[in-house]
């Protein structure tokens, strides 16, 4: 039997992260959305959780709240623990009380990046830092709750035209700065979050479980990126094309941080894109596409 006409009842939790406003921003038809924002809800508040997904009964609940400070999260363990442990695993319990099914979104910093390989969604985790450690644990409460009722979606490197992200960075010191260093060593993929936004509500669409991949498609550097970036908005206009910004390339030794990153977390979306039966975009056609948004709002 067809659910095309039926209207279903979403639940999202982090509305106010920049996935939360792309996924406000692309409800699709018949999807009554009530989304909240860590200052309406406290997910590390089991009751609060609860008693949120009872009174709305949803289909499904999206959760995209995270302690996302990478570095920060080094000295404050027990603050990304509470988010994305805590507040996973009240997120799935409440979900499993109500008889709905569950997305969340979990992070590439659950691999160490020790290969040169895509990583598959099988592929055993072994997180470097406190953040994807963090992560790890709330993915593994997710599964060992709703093990047949999760989708857990890795992604990577997410930016968009709302809140603080690498691009706006970017665009930010380039406008401000003669030279810029990046560092050349770490390689992935780039993520608009417009992009991953509509991927999740295919999965919710086509009611998928178990654990997928989600990045644009193609591979890059940081350097490789704000280079892009850099071209992209000069040729869009979100950037004066004089004076030019040098964009140096760099060592990740070159800039330490508190937290150690992978070198490689390039992930492997072949099962994602049968599954959805959809064609990749490009990152950089999907840059172009947010540098755009950037120059419209700017005008």
């Amino acid at each position: 039997m067809s659910n095309e006409n039926k209207t279903s009842n979403v639940v999202l939790f982090g509305a106010d992260g920049q996935l939360g406003k792309e996924l406000q921003g692309t409800t699709p038809d018949q999807t009554n959305l009530s989304s909240f924002t860590r200052e309406r809800i406290d997910i590390t508040d089991q009751q609060a959780v609860e008693e949120t997904i009872e009174s709305i009964k949803p289909d499904w609940v999206i959760n995209v709240a995270a302690y996302t400070a990478v570095d920060k999260a080094e000295e404050e363990r027990d603050e990304a623990f509470a988010v994305n442990y805590t507040g996973a695993e009240n997120i799935a319990r409440a979900a499993k009380l109500a008889n709905a099914r569950l997305v969340h979104l979990s992070t590439d910093f659950v691999f160490d990046g020790n290969r040169s390989s895509p990583y598959q969604p099988s592929d055993k985790t072994s997180p470097l830092g406190v953040y994807g450690a963090s992560k790890q644990a709330g993915d593994e409460a997710v599964i060992q709750t709703l093990p047949d009722d999760s989708v857990i979606i890795r992604t990577a490197w997410l930016y968009s035209k709302h809140g603080h992200n690498f691009v706006k960075s970017m665009l930010r010191l380039m406008a401000e700065r003669e030279e810029l260093g990046v560092v050349t060593d770490q390689i992935g993929t780039p993520t608009s979050a417009r992009v991953l936004a509509r991927v999740i509500w295919q999965v919710i669409q086509q009611n998928l479980f178990g654990i997928y991949h989600w990045t644009d498609a193609g591979v890059a550097s940081w350097y490789d990126f704000a280079v892009a970036i850099q071209e992209e908005a000069i040729a869009a206009g979100v950037l004066n094309s004089h004076p030019v910004c040098t964009i140096k390339p760099i060592r990740t030794s070159d800039y330490p941080t508190p937290a150690e990153r992978p070198s490689y977390s390039v992930l492997d979306k072949t099962a994602t894109w049968q599954a959805l039966n959809t064609s990749p975009v490009h990152w950089r056609t999907a840059l172009k596409e947010v540098l755009g948004e950037l120059r419209d709002d700017k005008n």
